[in-house]
């Protein structure tokens, strides 16, 4: 997140959690040290741990087991992306070569897994049934989701329910599960993790839409990321699934030919066809009425600095370019 008020509210608890992540990065094996750091070097929005520190922060929490878990929620997340870029052949990401690109697809997958048992050692030491039964479900449903994407690449005939399933799975998972956590660390009552869950799982949801609008609109020296890229993984992303809903014989035909091949020879047909239809505007408004839902959710935090940064991110999920 780049300079504003809400960075500068979390700059000291963020500075926490980074020593955190340093310190837990730690590892006798060389090559395992140079790929975790290399990824968690290249920085990114930090947006599922700032959420377990700001809802924990919201609550008068006043220990400092958020910082653990927002390092673990992180280190999950890590271990994704070092998985996602293997399994999609990426290149760039957060402007930068992936580790897979440098290092080679083996000792990606073999640090990712070991960032996602480092994080099972560090919620285990904290002690809490209930932190590693949310942790740990999480986990499980994000694998699903990986394997449910995997399954819907090149089917042009995914539906939107099927899309939309995946982005909770895969991506807003984390962010349901960081909403909790930081209730569950505060000893909140059950209703107030259910809402900051919630909360979570909408954000989760804007956030992914406007990634998939990004990837058509985005500039990749903006992004860290080529364009096109979901297009060329013959990824169904909503723009494209309006596109065949809405679009005209043609230009559907057109995107079906492009998610079936992961072709992206004839993007700039494509993106006429997203312009034609009011694909991205269409996400858009969809990305919206997530945050709009997220918001709601905070009706149940007591009011002050860390409840009005909550109610902050949604728009800056929504209204971001990178």
């Amino acid at each position: 997140m780049t300079a504003n008020p809400l960075t500068d509210l979390l700059h000291p608890d963020m500075s926490e959690v980074d020593q955190v992540i340093r310190a837990r990065l730690h590892s006798e094996v060389v090559l395992i040290r140079q790929i975790a750091e290399y990824i968690v070097a290249a920085g990114g929005k930090r947006l599922r741990p700032a959420l377990v520190v700001l809802c924990a922060k919201a609550l008068g929490y006043r220990g400092t087991d958020h910082y653990e878990l927002a390092a673990v929620v992180e280190f999950i997340h890590t271990a994704t992306l070092l998985h996602d870029d293997v399994v999609d052949a990426s290149e760039l990401r957060r402007g930068r070569n992936t580790a897979n690109a440098v290092f080679g697809n083996a000792p990606s997958v073999l640090v990712g897994d070991f960032l996602y048992s480092r994080a099972f050692q560090m919620m285990v030491g904290i002690q809490n049934m209930h932190i590693m039964e949310v942790l740990a479900e999480a986990t499980n449903v994000i694998a699903e989701g990986e394997v449910l994407q995997l399954m819907n690449c090149n089917d042009p005939d995914v539906t939107i329910d099927a899309y939309l399933q995946v982005i909770h799975y895969k991506t807003a998972k984390l962010f349901e599960a960081s909403g909790r956590l930081g209730a569950i660390v505060s000893a909140a009552d059950v209703s107030i993790e259910a809402a900051l869950g919630r909360y979570g799982m909408h954000l989760g949801t804007a956030f992914q839409l406007v990634d998939d609008i990004l990837d058509y609109s985005g500039n990749s020296e903006v992004t860290g990321k080529n364009v096109g890229d979901d297009l060329a993984e013959g990824k169904p992303t909503l723009p494209l699934l309006h596109v065949m809903n809405t679009g005209t014989t043609e230009q559907a035909a057109c995107v079906r030919r492009a998610i079936e091949k992961g072709d992206a020879s004839e993007f700039g047909v494509i993106m006429e066809a997203i312009r034609a239809t009011g694909a991205l505007d269409y996400t858009m408004t969809c990305a919206r009425k997530e945050a709009e839902l997220a918001i709601a959710e905070l009706a149940c935090l007591p009011d002050g600095v860390y409840k009005k940064a909550l109610l902050e991110l949604p728009a800056f999920a929504v209204n971001r370019d990178h």
